[in-house]
């Protein structure tokens, strides 16, 4: 039986599924109070988010190599190791040109291996689809395809033939939801939040114009400052210094 509170949760496994590496830092202060709890934490990127930068010298290959090393960074602040990142390798921008049989399988074999007992993603949308870019879009809207496939042995039965048994989740934490019922205290992981954001130096403030491997000190002052602010703002009517939001299916 699980802890109602996912904060009040030990060796347990969770995963979030993101469409770039960085889309997990919606949730990054929670990632890391469960690490630090005992928990399993695994990343799943949809794509390899080789198209998101505005320097004219770069090239898809470098910047996913750029990405990648990145994304490893930042889990590591969080206390997540690399072999719990997992790279689907679709290319940026392209997630809803893939075929959605083939998706939804890739994300349900995910599901049936790994046996999380949480998943975190994109709010594919309560009481109407959200506005989401594409690749969010389709990353919302598969992943819950696959929670819903990875349940049930007749959706792709090849997978029995490797092992692949069903799995149900039991429950669901959605970030970016325009519908949030659930807010995490983050204040003791604030910090590793802030430091997993940093570790993004190519999809951030200057340096997505113009890439060098350090981030340039002002941008840090921003970021740190915008964090704050911003996970402040979201805990203030709960009572918590600082906080992350979720929108929590079943309903807490």
């Amino acid at each position: 039986m699980l802890p109602e509170r996912i904060e009040d949760w030990t060796e347990r496994t969770i995963v979030c599924f993101g469409a770039h590496p960085d889309d997990d830092l919606h949730a990054a202060g929670t990632f890391a109070r469960l690490v630090a709890a005992g928990n399993r934490v695994h990343l799943v990127m949809y794509t390899n988010d080789d198209k998101g930068s505005r320097d004219r010298s770069m090239t898809g290959t470098r910047l996913r190599q750029i990405r990648q090393a990145e994304q490893a960074t930042a889990a590591h602040a969080l206390g997540i190791a690399a072999e719990q990142l997992h790279w689907m390798g679709h290319g940026d921008g392209e997630l809803e040109y893939v075929d959605r049989r083939q998706l939804c399988r890739e994300a349900t074999a995910v599901l049936r291996r790994l046996r999380p007992d949480a998943v975190f993603s994109f709010d594919p949308g309560a009481r109407f689809e959200q506005w989401h870019k594409s690749d969010h879009r389709s990353a919302a809207q598969n992943t819950a395809d696959a929670i819903r496939a990875a349940r049930w042995h007749l959706y792709f039965p090849e997978l029995l033939d490797e092992g692949l048994e069903p799995h149900e989740v039991a429950v669901c934490f959605f970030f970016e939801s325009h519908e949030p019922d659930y807010f995490v205290d983050i204040a003791a992981t604030i910090e590793q939040k802030i430091e997993a954001f940093c570790s993004h130096v190519s999809q951030f403030g200057r340096r997505l114009h113009r890439y060098e491997p350090e981030l340039h000190p002002d941008d840090r002052t921003a970021f740190e400052r915008d964090i704050r602010g911003y996970c402040a703002h979201v805990g203030e009517p709960h009572g918590l210094a600082f906080a992350e939001a979720f929108r929590r299916l079943p309903d807490p």
